[in-house]
């Protein structure tokens, strides 16, 4: 695998607006000033963690599907965050995969947050979604997720790096921070963590603490409390030499979630 170059936005949502949320990003991501090959951007980043759908949601070509495109496009790069869709009579909290040729794959999250009632609005997916960019296998989850190891056991070796885009709330970062190490410790692949920061329109602070932490459990990248764009670079050689060193993977339940 060659290293893979990163950029992170940990932004300010503004809530339930999708043209200011777009206009805002558009402007931070022109802060971009070395070749990336990967942005990643927060959960619903385009409206805020609404449970509005019926007013919020859009056609898988929508408006902010169009701006994926473009921005993918732009800077020649993948583009990820999740955002409110419609299709089929539901609603779906759908992660983008997003590439500079206007071809994606998705993931619908699959874990609804029954404390905030996401699952009496939004329908949960069932598959997983691995994609390769550059040599490397990544898997794309949503928040929730972050809480269910069994989903997101690295069987097989099928991915070398995790990855979660969230709206994770202050009161409840010290868990967000403990299962990202776990994680990515267990499954012995990058994590990179991906939250908003900011109040949102009931009230709940997000303190952000973006992070990506290596197969060893070593903090690559972190950030609290205010906007960030920032681009970094993950070394291929590091998971190939911890898989290889310490080759616990290969000890591992092999199962499969249906």
């Amino acid at each position: 695998m060659d290293n893979l170059k990163v950029t992170v936005f940990q932004g300010y949502l503004f809530w339930e607006n999708i043209d200011k949320n777009l206009q805002n990003i558009s402007r931070r991501l022109s802060g971009i000033r070395e070749k990336t090959n990967l942005i990643i951007l927060p959960e619903m980043f385009s409206t805020g963690f609404t449970m509005n759908a019926e007013k919020l949601a859009e056609p898988m070509e929508g408006e902010t599907m169009k701006w994926m495109h473009q921005t993918a496009k732009q800077y020649d790069c993948v583009i990820t965050g999740s955002i409110i869709i419609k299709e089929g009579g539901k609603y779906y909290n759908r992660l983008i995969w997003m590439r500079p040729d206007g071809s994606y794959e998705y993931y619908d999250k699959r874990h609804l947050f029954a404390l905030g009632k996401e699952h009496e609005t939004y329908t949960p997916g069932s598959k997983k979604l691995v994609v390769e960019l550059n040599g490397w296998n990544i898997c794309p989850m949503v928040c929730y997720d972050l809480r269910f190891p069994v989903w997101l056991r690295n069987v097989k070796e099928e991915y070398d790096l995790l990855l979660f885009v969230a709206n994770w709330p202050e009161r409840r970062i010290a868990h967000w921070r403990a299962l990202i190490a776990a994680r990515a410790i267990e499954n012995q692949a990058y994590v990179i963590g991906v939250n908003r920061v900011g109040h949102d329109g009931n009230e709940v602070y997000h303190s952000g603490d973006s992070t990506c932490i290596d197969p060893n459990g070593n903090v690559v990248y972190y950030k609290r409390d205010e906007e960030d764009l920032y681009t970094f670079s993950i070394i291929g050689d590091e998971v190939t030499k911890t898989r290889r060193a310490l080759p616990f993977l290969k000890d591992a339940d092999d199962f499969t979630i249906v």
